[in-house]
């Protein structure tokens, strides 16, 4: 990566080619170190420049820490999507897009666990977390009314179907991450296409 030479002229291509270095080496830092490692010092180190060249981007380590948050957000959006199909498959392929089944999606996974720290211990971020799972379990309600109109899953409030489905996933994650011997994508599959056959079981 290059950072700015001092001396030279500044473009606003520059200034955006800057702003990507920056944004990988924060990831990268984040991949590697978690959130606990997520420092000035070490952002700089990934990009061969000095931290106060950052302090332009990250006046104090809070600026860097939502940042950085918002960075995962970008990144876990722009990922690609499964195809919704049709029925049960639609909450299917919601789901198997939370799941740390390839490399770039651990990764996520990875920060995002270990940005809950961080979350916990600050109100704004905390609500602001919160709004996040509550906006993912209300994309999946719609996947799981849909399912049942067509009777393809059982009858039941669907709010409360999609916060169970949200939590089985969710507490796969964090299987997987600490142990991944256990937990392959194969595995994480299977047992959520078990538990997705015991949903659809009740709708016989």
């Amino acid at each position: 990566m290059t950072m700015y030479r001092r001396g030279m002229p500044r473009t606003k291509g520059d200034h955006e080619a800057r702003r990507q270095d920056v944004s990988a080496a924060v990831w990268q830092v984040m991949a590697t170190r978690g959130f606990a490692g997520l420092t000035l010092r070490a952002v700089a180190a990934e990009l061969g420049a000095t931290t106060g060249l950052l302090t332009h981007y990250f006046p104090t380590k809070r600026a860097l820490v939502a940042y950085a948050l918002d960075l995962l957000e970008q990144r876990t959006l722009s990922r690609p999507r499964r195809g919704a199909g049709r029925g049960p498959a639609t909450l299917r392929d919601a789901l198997l897009d939370i799941l740390p089944l390839t490399p770039e999606a651990t990764d996520s996974n990875r920060v995002w666990v270990s940005s809950w720290d961080a979350a916990l211990s600050d109100p704004a971020l905390s609500t602001d977390y919160a709004r996040k799972y509550a906006e993912g379990r209300e994309r999946l309600r719609a996947r799981v009314v849909a399912a049942q109109e067509r009777g393809e899953l059982a009858p039941g409030d669907p709010a409360q179907v999609a916060a169970a489905a949200q939590s089985f996933a969710l507490g796969l994650v964090v299987q997987a991450l600490f142990d991944p011997v256990t937990f392959t994508p194969q595995r994480q599959v299977e047992l959520l296409d078990d538990y997705l056959a015991a949903l659809a079981a009740g709708a016989g």
